[in-house]
């Protein structure tokens, strides 16, 4: 798209990045299933390979295909480049690649996806990493965290499973007077409903496995950079600021300016993980963004009629969607989720474990996963799968609960979801 007028998000979420193919004309963006592609000539290839040039070599780099998603994504969030990979875990280790180093830590929110929390309290360990939990509603005890070994701040936008809103803005100032960039996961929110950058984070990663995606066909995951961080201002980041030897002393922060991390991500992050997405993933993603908005919208709609309704039904202890006006973040919700808070939220029932176990097994509509985003309604009680690694400590934190159950609410008709609903809950509470 030219950089003439300022196009709006439905326009952006189809056309971002999509170009007619120039070999054949082909509206749609092709899958481009090939493994390598052929240099013009030995100069060439050599200047692709000293990244003088940019251009594709081999798909565990570049993929056209990709790069398309990279570039919606990016323009969609607001950054100014993307690196799309195989899953948003993978997603995560590359955004904490660059900044990370044995002895360091990062700062995360108490309230994260049981997965991350695993991911962050012990598979990190085997890097030399550390990550320390603290609430973020506590700025004070997020501030205290911070120590000289902290290297970044992370936290989810809408948190899973319980639906919480972080305050993006709140917790930005933070990191940024401590000098440490703040990454913030938006798989739940997608950038329809929040933009992280907008409000002061350097980095956005994606499970784009979830709502952008959005039909449950494939896995995902993307880093988003805001390029607005300076990674020269201290020496705590030398894998961008300082020479880097597998590319002959090349800065990167000196070289690619605010596309430092994007390269990097590239060029050390894929080529020496190697978590790359494939094409016909990309595809699949592309054709599912062209609906975001349209689908976020029915989301939401969704989801708050479905949850006003569980929270006035006697077999629930309570509902948390900061949807709601009884949320104790709803007015967090509504300053910076002007559009909605999304689909996810958990319901707890007064029968507690054996209650959700019987609610789950009894629903119809629902499908029974460990997955969300989907336009179907799913659902998954977190404390006996997802966040079954986790202490009874950690699973309270996270908002998952043994008498918890995850909703993850799809654009089928509300009425219909409710009947389901309905008699599950029956059947669990008799």
């Amino acid at each position: 798209m030219s950089d003439g007028p300022t196009y709006g998000f439905d326009t952006l979420q189809i056309h971002a990045g999509a170009r007619p193919d120039p070999a054949t004309g082909a509206r749609q963006t092709p899958i481009y299933q090939s493994t390598a592609y052929v240099f013009r000539d030995a100069d060439h290839a050599a200047a692709l390979f000293n990244l003088q040039e940019v251009g594709y070599i081999y798909s565990r780099l570049t993929n056209p295909t990709v790069a398309v998603l990279q570039e919606r994504l990016a323009t969609l969030e607001g950054g100014v480049g993307a690196v799309c990979c195989s899953s948003g875990h993978a997603a995560q280790i590359m955004a904490l690649f660059p900044l990370m180093g044995p002895g360091k830590n990062v700062v995360a929110s108490t309230r994260l996806y049981g997965g991350t929390v695993t991911q962050f309290s012990q598979t990190i360990k085997r890097f030399g990493w550390s990550a320390k939990f603290v609430d973020f509603d506590d700025l004070d005890a997020l501030r205290d965290a911070i120590d000289d070994d902290t290297r970044a701040v992370f936290c989810e936008s809408v948190a899973n499973p319980g639906g919480y809103v972080t305050d993006v803005r709140a917790v930005a100032d933070v990191a940024d007077a401590a000098g440490l960039p703040l990454i913030v996961d938006n798989t739940s929110a997608t950038p329809y409903l929040c933009q992280p950058i907008s409000q002061g984070a350097t980095l956005v990663v994606h499970s784009t496995t979830k709502y952008l995606t959005g039909n449950g066909t494939v896995t995902g995951g993307c880093i988003v950079d805001s390029g607005k961080f300076d990674w020269s201002a201290s020496d705590k980041f030398p894998s961008l600021s300082a020479p880097e030897p597998a590319y002959h002393g090349l800065k990167f922060h000196e070289t690619f300016g605010n596309l430092a991390f994007t390269f990097h991500g590239i060029a050390i992050g894929l080529r020496d993980l190697g978590m790359t997405m494939n094409p016909q993933a990309a595809h699949y993603t592309l054709m599912g963004i062209e609906t975001l908005s349209l689908r976020m919208q029915r989301h939401v709609e969704n989801a708050v009629k479905v949850a006003t309704w569980l929270e006035d039904d006697p077999r629930v202890d309570y509902v948390t969607y900061a949807g709601l006006p009884s949320s104790p973040y709803a007015d967090r919700a509504k300053r910076c989720y002007p559009k909605g808070t999304g689909g996810l939220f958990t319901v707890a029932l007064k029968g507690g474990y054996d209650a959700c176990v019987k609610f789950v097994d009894s629903l119809e509509i629902f499908s029974h996963v460990a997955n969300l985003g989907d336009t179907r309604s799913l659902v998954i009680h977190s404390a006996s799968t997802t966040h079954r690694q986790l202490t009874p400590e950690q699973q309270q934190a996270a908002g998952a609960g043994p008498n918890v159950v995850r909703i993850s609410i799809g654009i089928e008709d509300a009425d219909d979801l409710i009947r389901d609903l309905d008699q599950a809950l029956a059947k669990a509470c008799s």
